[in-house]
């Protein structure tokens, strides 16, 4: 009769919850190696999986249950220093594989573990655990809240259609790859914003939209308004590609290739996305899922500077 006794429900609800936090530690320990973004998967996906470093390491505290051997300073100088080996190792290890290391992973470990510790009784520090606890709230609302202000940003960047690109952007590193800049209007004599793209001598430069909204089905064409203010042409090419070509084995003739003449001065470019549409050989490119636009040239005898004013859907 004594082990029905509601003083022992607290003892086995604690252990079934140990027994879970283990459950969960050992479902999510192979992600570390398998699966996961790739290279051309998008900002929200790679940020909320880095949050996984955070869960996998306070469930692993809850199932060890440290507490029981070490309390005090002992608990969280120990408990960080295995936990840094731990994910150091596992960074290391990634490096031999498809994933890509990334030391704010091994904080982010830390901030999983210390979670934890900050709110156990008996694994916190009687004077120092209000300030501790602070900090780690800290960390931890930093590392959601940088996930939730990219879940905004793409909310954002889904609802810009017909446009691709909101050219009020401040910072144009989020969407771009390549030496890129935002310029105000008196640089190019226009009223509208613009973004300046700087062109060297290596065999391929330019710049490449990555982050663009990807449905495309309800359009016609795309529209490109570049300035060039060089007083000769300047040859460029621009790349379409989906998805598909990027999980692909990046052949050339499985994306969207033409050349863009640009005379000195203004140029816009009229597309139609049936060409799009039919430039992969052998399928027709997804227009749901485009994944990136490059604008690169080949060989220049020397650093050149074009401005894009406008890139849209009609």
């Amino acid at each position: 009769m004594a082990l029905n006794l509601p003083m022992y429900r607290p003892a086995r609800n604690a252990q079934i919850f140990r027994y879970l936090a283990f459950a969960g530690m050992i479902l999510i320990a192979p992600l570390f190696f398998v699966g996961g973004p790739g290279w051309s998967d998008g900002p929200l996906f790679k940020s909320a999986w880095n949050l996984g470093h955070i869960l996998f390491f306070a469930l692993s505290t809850l199932a060890i249950q440290p507490w029981r051997i070490w309390t005090g300073w002992s608990l969280w100088g120990i408990g960080t220093l295995a936990v840094l080996v731990l994910g150091t190792g596992i960074e290391l290890l990634q490096h031999g594989t498809s994933r890509q290391m990334d030391w704010q992973d091994i904080l982010r470990n830390q901030v999983g573990v210390w979670t934890i510790l900050a709110v156990r009784p008996r694994a916190s520090l009687t004077r120092q655990v209000w300030p501790l606890r602070l900090i780690v709230t800290a960390l931890l609302v930093a590392e959601i809240g940088a996930t939730a202000r990219i879940a905004i940003q793409q909310y954002r960047v889904s609802q810009l259609l017909p446009t691709l690109y909101d050219f009020r952007q401040p910072d144009p590193s989020p969407f771009w790859d390549g030496v890129i800049e935002p310029v105000t209007d008196h640089a190019i004599n226009t009223h509208n914003r613009a973004l300046r793209i700087s062109l060297s001598t290596a065999r391929y430069s330019g710049v490449s939209l990555h982050n663009l909204p990807e449905d495309w089905r309800d359009y016609d064409r795309l529209v490109i308004n570049l300035y060039n203010p060089q007083d000769h042409p300047l040859p460029m090419i621009l790349r379409i590609n989906d998805m598909e070509h990027d999980l692909g084995d990046n052949d050339y003739n499985d994306r969207f290739n033409t050349r863009l003449p640009l005379a000195p001065g203004p140029n816009q470019f009229e597309l139609d996305l049936d060409r799009i549409r039919t430039a992969p050989k052998g399928r027709s490119m997804n227009m749901q899922a485009i994944r990136r636009l490059i604008l690169f040239t080949v060989a220049l005898p020397e650093p050149k500077t074009l401005y894009l004013r406008d890139i849209r859907l009609e």
